[in-house]
C-alpha cells in the first residue's frame, strides 16, 4: 500500500486515538445521574471509570508484547471489536455489575488502539518529528477524553447516558475501520523480528524512571480531579448542573494546543525542564481550585491541564528518544504506570472526598506532584550530565520505510 501523507497519516492516527479515549470517560460527568438510578455510593459510581482505567492498565504488559511481535491491522482489528462491543454492552446492562463488566472489557482491549498505536508510531515516524508527533499524539488523547466528557453529559441528555455509549461504540468503530484501510504495514519481518530488552530490563534502567514516575503520578493527580470535580461542583456553595459541570470539562482543549507546543518546547528547553515545570503548574492550580468562584475554578483548570499536557507530552517525548528497540513494551509499560496511577488516584481520593472532602483530594494532590516535579529536576541534570561528556544517551527510533 502506498504510504500515507504526513497530514492524512496524523488525521488518520487522530481520528482514531480521539475515538478509543472517548470511551475511557463517557460515564464521568454523569456520575451522579448513574449513583440516583442503581443506588450506589460516589465511589462505586466511579467504578464505570476506575474498570476502564484497571482494565487499561492491566492489559498494557501482554499487548505491548504483543506490539513488538504482530502487525498493526491484526491488534487493531481486535481492539476496535472489543471495545465497540463493550460500548454496546454497557448501554443494554440493566444492573450496575453488569454495566462496571462491560466497562472492564472496553479497558481491556483499549491498549490496542493506544500502546499498540504509539509503538507503530515509533518505529514509522522520522526522528526529528518524534516529539512533536507525540505531542500531537497526547492531543489526540484531549480530543476523545473531551468529546467522551461531551457525550455523556451535554450532546446527550443525562438521563440518555446509554445512548452516549452506543455512540462512542460508533465511533470507534468507524475510526478503526479508516485506519485498517488507510495506515501502511511495517516493513516485511520488522517487527516480529525485534526482541530488544524485555520487562524487567526496561524496569531497571534508571533513564527511564522520570518518565514512568511523571506519568504515574501526573495521572494521579489530574484523573482524581476530574472524576471528583462534578460532586465537588453539584454541592455548595457552587450548585451546578450536568450541563455547567460538563462544560468545564471544555478547559480539556488546553491540550490540544499545550500538547504538540510541549513537544516543540521540549526539542528547545529538554524535557526534564518542561515535566517539573508542568508539575508545578498543576499545584498551583490544585491550590486555585479551594477558592469557592465559578470563574477561579475555570481559570485553575485551565492551569491544571496545561501543566499536565505539558508534562505527559514531554515525559513521553523522554522515553521513547532513548529506546533503539522494544518499543512496544516500554509504551505499554509506560501507559500501565499512567493508568494505574489514574485508577490509584481515583480510588485514593475517593477515601480523602468522603472524609475531607475536596481539601482532602487537593491535599493528596499537591503531595502526589513532588514526584514529577522531582523527576523532572533529575531528568535535567542528567541531561546535563551527558551533554558535558558528550555521551548523549538518546536513541531516536528507527524510520520504517
Amino acid at each position: 500500500m502506498a504510504s500515507l501523507s504526513p497530514r492524512r497519516l496524523q488525521l488518520v492516527v487522530f481520528s482514531l486515538v480521539a475515538a478509543a479515549f472517548s470511551n475511557i470517560y463517557v460515564t464521568q460527568p454523569v456520575l451522579p445521574v448513574l449513583q440516583a438510578e442503581f443506588g450506589v455510593s460516589p465511589p462505586v459510581a466511579s467504578l464505570t471509570v476506575s474498570a476502564v482505567i484497571a482494565g487499561l492498565a492491566a492489559a498494557n504488559l501482554p499487548f505491548g508484547w504483543l506490539a513488538d511481535r504482530s502487525g498493526i491491522r491484526t491488534l487493531l482489528a481486535l481492539g476496535g471489536v472489543m471495545v465497540a462491543g463493550g460500548g454496546l454492552m454497557g448501554a443494554l446492562a440493566a444492573h450496575f455489575p453488569l454495566l462496571v463488566a462491560a466497562r472492564l472489557v472496553q479497558g481491556l482491549f483499549l491498549p490496542a488502539l493506544s500502546s499498540c498505536l504509539a509503538a507503530y508510531l515509533s518505529s514509522t515516524l522520522p526522528p526529528a518529528r518524534l516529539n512533536v508527533v507525540l505531542g500531537s499524539y497526547v492531543a489526540a488523547t484531549v480530543a476523545g477524553g473531551l468529546g467522551g466528557r461531551l457525550l455523556g453529559g451535554w450532546l446527550h441528555p443525562p438521563l440518555h447516558w446509554r445512548w452516549a455509549l452506543v455512540s462512542a461504540a460508533g465511533l470507534v468503530a468507524a475510526a478503526t475501520l479508516a485506519a485498517l484501510l488507510c495506515l501502511p504495514g511495517e516493513a516485511a519481518g520488522g517487527r516480529p523480528q525485534e526482541e530488544g530488552e524485555g520487562y524487567l530490563a526496561l524496569v531497571a534502567r534508571r533513564d527511564l524512571h522520570p518518565a514512568f514516575l511523571s506519568a504515574f503520578s501526573g495521572m494521579s493527580v489530574f484523573a482524581a480531579v476530574f472524576n471528583y470535580l462534578p460532586f465537588y461542583l453539584a454541592g455548595p456553595p457552587f450548585f451546578a448542573s450536568t450541563q455547567a459541570i460538563t462544560l468545564m470539562y471544555l478547559t480539556y482543549l488546553t491540550g490540544i494546543v499545550v500538547a504538540p507546543a510541549a513537544g516543540r518546547l521540549s526539542d528547545h528547553l529538554g524535557n526534564g525542564p518542561a515535566m517539573a515545570g508542568g508539575g508545578v503548574l498543576m499545584a498551583a492550580a490544585l491550590l486555585l481550585t479551594l477558592v469557592p468562584a465559578r470563574p477561579v475554578i475555570v481559570a485553575a483548570l485551565l492551569l491544571l491541564c496545561t501543566g499536565f499536557f505539558a508534562l505527559h507530552a514531554a515525559a513521553a517525548g523522554a522515553l521513547n528518544r532513548k529506546l533503539a528497540a522494544s518499543r512496544g513494551r516500554a509504551n505499554s509499560l509506560y501507559v500501565l504506570l499512567y493508568y494505574l496511577g489514574g485508577a490509584g488516584g481515583i480510588t485514593l481520593s475517593g477515601f480523602c472526598y468522603t472524609r475531607a472532602a475536596w481539601p482532602g483530594v487537593v491535599g493528596l494532590g499537591l503531595l502526589t506532584l513532588a514526584a514529577p516535579v522531582g523527576a523532572g529536576l533529575w531528568e535535567s541534570r542528567q541531561a546535563r550530565r551527558r551533554a558535558a561528556e558528550g555521551t548523549g544517551g538518546d536513541f531516536p527510533p528507527p524510520q520504517i520505510r
